[in-house]
């Protein structure tokens, strides 16, 4: 009953700034919104996040129209959107907002013809559904950096790699104190730069049996869960990854930035749905990525993982400085990922095959390869988001003078990009 009241409320303050804006805009994002809780109830990792009018899921889960009748009505509302194509002259955000929708809807579309059969290649389906196609690498490039690392980890690199990280696994009875230390670094230093509305929270919760490592359930009125999957070893950095990424200034930030600037106080229903395979997934994901550099530049993180995260995981501070000289030499292997699902989604190779060339050039263990490969097979070409969208973000929030030399800039231009509703092609 709170939560329809607090809705009822916000809907009476978008009735102002529908008055003001129009309600054509409004409308077409009524009918999206409804359109994206229709293909969720086919789609179950579809809808990320909803918390717009109850009755409308309700509508959805009852009325249950078919493939056809959606990809029907997603044709109707295209064609609708490119008559109500706002002048030049009007507010960039309001053009920004125009431009969101179309390719959302045409994501949509794409989303819908693959789960009803239709093959597209990995770089055909990441364009149509992520505003973007990740680089192709070819494979001397990952052997380049596995020889690089052999020089500090002499003999079969990825068995010596494992090695070395098994001393900075975070014991199991440490995991949920570690995290908390990590969650209140990351939002101290998010709240020093951008100012969040009162009463936002997220709980956490330790999960096993997924395809991912940490997931935001954002539940609308400024909350998420976080689950954070414990199925295999967490090493001591994704204390910090995760809490950065999952929470500040990453999804939990993104998700309660757009409620409070876009649907509350703008009016704008379509931000109270998240299909996840759709542009803004780029975005999200990119940003929450960016977001561990701009919150902890390295130097200040190898700082407070001494004095705050080491200690709290049990683990030798003495250890953090090699140990995230070593993580350097590896990143250089993060498109190797990539490269494995691309020839997995069409066809070059099998999951066996997938798994295998994980392992080789992006030093996954078994286990974790097989993870990753499951991954593949439930969210595609998604992968590119992580990688690709931290590029992307990165270089627009440099080219707006974001750079690590001037942290308050990079805090703005990152806090504006997250509050805004700005497409992959748009950071170009």
């Amino acid at each position: 009953m709170k939560r329809l009241c607090l809705w009822a409320s916000c809907v009476a303050a978008m009735a102002i700034v529908h008055a003001a804006e129009g309600d054509s805009m409004n409308l077409l994002a009524e009918r999206y919104v409804k359109l994206v809780l229709a293909f969720g109830q086919h789609d179950a990792d579809y809808v990320d996040a909803y918390y717009g009018p109850p009755e409308w899921r309700k509508d959805a889960e009852s009325s249950k129209r078919t493939f056809a009748q959606i990809d029907d009505e997603a044709i109707a509302l295209q064609k609708a959107l490119d008559t109500a194509t706002p002048p030049p002259a009007t507010e960039e955000i309001v053009r920004l907002r125009h431009t969101y929708l179309r390719k959302q809807v045409d994501a949509l579309r794409i989303r819908l013809a693959v789960v009803t059969g239709r093959k597209l290649t990995f770089d055909v389906e990441s364009k149509a559904l992520y505003d973007a196609v990740a680089p192709k690498n070819d494979v001397a490039v990952f052997e380049q950096a596995i020889q690089a690392l052999g020089t500090r980890l002499p003999g079969t690199v990825l068995e010596r790699y494992e090695r070395f990280r098994s001393r900075f696994v975070i014991p199991r009875d440490r995991l949920d104190v570690t995290f908390k230390a990590a969650i209140e670094g990351c939002r101290k230093r998010t709240l020093e730069h951008i100012t969040l509305p009162p009463g936002e929270s997220f709980t956490v919760e330790y999960v096993t049996n997924k395809s991912w490592s940490g997931y935001n359930w954002y539940q609308g009125q400024y909350k998420s869960l976080i689950q954070v999957n414990t199925d295999l070893p967490i090493y001591v950095d994704r204390a910090i990854d995760l809490a950065c990424h999952e929470g500040y200034p990453g999804h939990h930030v993104y998700n309660v930035l757009l409620e409070k600037n876009l649907v509350r106080d703008r009016g704008w229903v379509e931000f109270s749905v998240y299909p996840l395979f759709s542009p803004q997934s780029l975005i999200a994901e990119g940003t929450a990525n960016f977001g561990i550099d701009v919150a902890f530049p390295s130097a200040e993180r190898i700082a407070f993982e001494r004095s705050a995260i080491f200690p709290a995981a049990g683990l030798d501070p003495a250890g953090a400085a090699d140990y995230y000289e070593i993580l350097a030499l590896v990143d250089r292997l993060s498109y190797a990922g990539n490269e494995a699902a691309r020839q997995y989604i069409d066809r070059e190779i099998d999951a066996k095959g997938a798994a295998a060339w994980l392992e080789r050039y992006a030093l996954y263990s078994p286990p974790r390869a097989a993870q990753r490969v499951r991954f593949m097979d439930q969210y595609r070409s998604y992968v590119i988001n992580y990688n690709l969208g931290k590029d992307m973000v990165k270089r627009y929030v440099e080219s707006k003078g974001g750079t690590a030399s001037n942290a308050t800039k990079r805090w703005d231009v990152f806090e504006q990009l997250i509050s805004s509703p700005r497409l992959p092609s748009g950071l170009q």
